[in-house]
């Protein structure tokens, strides 16, 4: 009995041993994840989704997530290409597409990435005026989201997108914008009374020549005058022939 006993613990624990190193190999690798993996630490292939098995204390896996990433840019102080001094902070949109470059070209990408955003926000805004950055933000959101991508681009990284969140001005900056805004409202408005005189003008003008050549639509006008003068409330008016005006030399020919 105590052989059987022996006998069989003796099957059971290289079993039980085998079981676990079987368990310890097992890994479990998600649709939007890929796996490196490491073979006595040379790198060996790339393990897709599904249920996975890699040899215990020989090889090591690395998980690395291929969604897209969004990482804020903290708050960087520029200073612009005409030496104003503002506060910028943005978005970035990334993912990676080749999980072995991301693990074997840079120690740790999502910093990286990340570092290399704030250095790039700075000397991409340090080169544009602040009209240029309040105004063609998509452009320098575009150019920003190249260069990123070109230098990312080694490390497996694809940059999508860059986003410039806000802009802080300073008070007296801001003040000498409103002035601005107000003083443009003010051009504006002055060149539409302008042209609005202008066009009176010339309007006007042509209503002249044509009462001038034809003097029936000149006493027409005029009997018209009378009847909106006369409309207004107890008035009395005394019509005076225009042939009389002519004769007194109040009216010309």
């Amino acid at each position: 009995m105590n052989d059987f006993f022996f006998g069989a613990l003796g099957t059971l624990i290289p079993l039980g041993l085998l079981v676990l190193l079987f368990i310890s190999g097992v890994r479990i690798v998600n649709e939007y994840e890929s796996g490196v993996v490491f073979r006595l630490g040379r790198f060996v292939g790339l393990k897709r989704a599904g249920f996975r098995w890699i040899i215990p204390f020989v090889e090591r896996i690395v998980i690395i997530d291929m969604r897209t990433v969004a990482r804020d840019v903290p708050p960087q102080d520029v200073i612009t290409k005409d030496n104003v001094s503002v506060k910028v902070n943005a978005v970035v949109y990334f993912r990676v597409i080749h999980a072995d470059k991301a693990v074997l070209q840079v120690e740790d990408y999502l910093y990286a990435t990340s570092q290399l955003a704030q250095t790039t926000l700075r000397a991409i805004l340090g080169q544009v005026e602040l009209d240029q950055l309040l105004s063609e933000r998509e452009r320098i959101n575009r150019e920003i989201q190249k260069v990123l991508d070109a230098h990312t681009d080694p490390w497996g990284i694809k940059v999508s997108n860059v986003e410039v969140k806000h802009i802080d001005l300073p008070v007296e900056m801001q003040r000498a914008i409103a002035r601005q805004a107000e003083a443009e409202r003010e051009r504006r408005a002055k060149i539409i009374a302008a042209e609005g005189e202008h066009q009176a003008a010339e309007k006007l003008s042509l209503a002249a020549e044509v009462l001038n050549r034809n003097p029936i639509t000149l006493q027409l006008r005029y009997l018209q005058t009378l009847v909106e003068i006369t409309g207004g409330g107890n008035q009395t008016i005394i019509p005076i022939p225009l042939e009389l005006m002519r004769a007194l030399g109040m009216q010309p020919k």
